[in-house]
Parts: structure tokens; C-alpha cells; sequence
């Protein structure tokens, strides 16, 4: 299934909030997740998940929605910003680890605190099920 782009408008909007999440470091020389190469990473990561998914209304309603009140929304963003910061090889040279995938060598990867969409779970769906 073919999903709409982003905007120019809402992927500026996005840099600019994953730049405010993650800067670039002039003292440690690192990029911020709003580096080109990180944030098309980040928007990749963004267009396989659920975000995608939603018309493009819904889409700026829930864009409205993390600037009013963050939460979940934000934290799943936040998750994704990070997750696709550290994983820049840039990144993670300047930590002095070795680029690789995680996999089958192995960077321990933290679960996330999926406590954080319990608020989420509780609210009626917003989605009717396809058959």
C-alpha cells in the first residue's frame, strides 16, 4: 500500500523538533539528529511505523497533538530519534565503538519502557479493523 509523503512544511517541522532532541556538539564534533543523513534515517524509521499509516489530516492532528501535550506520541518519537542517532556510524565512532549492526556481534540494545503507552492503550481506538 502507497502512503502519502510528508509534507515540505511537516518534514522541516520534524528536523527542526529532532534537532531540538538531539544538537550537534561543536565541542565533541558530533552531528545533530537533524543531520541530513541521520534525519533521512529517522524519516524512514517514521514511514515503515504507524505514523505513516494515518491520512494526512490525522497526521497533522497527531503533529498538533505531541507540540500541545508530548506523551506518548513524543516518546515514541524521541525513541525513534535516538534509536537512529546512535546508529550513524559518525555517532558511534566518537563514543569509541565500532560501526557494525548489532547483530550477530551485538551492541546490548535497552528495551524501551513500553509503560509509556499505557495511556495510549487506554483510549477507545482510533482505527476501525479491516476485514
Amino acid at each position: 500500500m502507497h502512503h502519502e509523503e510528508l509534507t515540505g512544511e511537516q518534514a522541516r517541522d520534524l528536523r527542526a523538533l529532532a534537532g531540538a532532541i538531539i544538537p550537534p556538539s561543536r565541542d565533541y564534533g558530533v552531528p545533530g539528529a537533524d543531520d541530513e543523513l541521520i534525519f533521512n534515517d529517522i524519516l524512514r524509521s517514521l514511514e515503515d511505523g504507524a505514523f505513516a499509516d494515518l491520512g494526512l489530516e490525522r497526521r497533522a492532528e497527531v503533529a498538533a497533538a505531541f507540540r500541545e501535550i508530548g506523551g506518548a506520541p513524543l516518546a515514541e518519537l524521541v525513541r525513534v530519534v535516538l534509536l537512529c542517532y546512535y546508529r550513524d556510524d559518525r555517532v558511534m565512532r566518537l563514543l569509541g565503538q565500532e560501526p557494525r549492526p548489532p547483530f550477530p556481534k551485538g551492541h546490548v540494545v535497552e528495551q524501551g519502557d513500553w509503560s509509556l503507552l499505557d495511556p495510549v492503550r487506554a483510549r477507545p481506538r482510533m482505527y476501525r479493523m479491516v476485514k
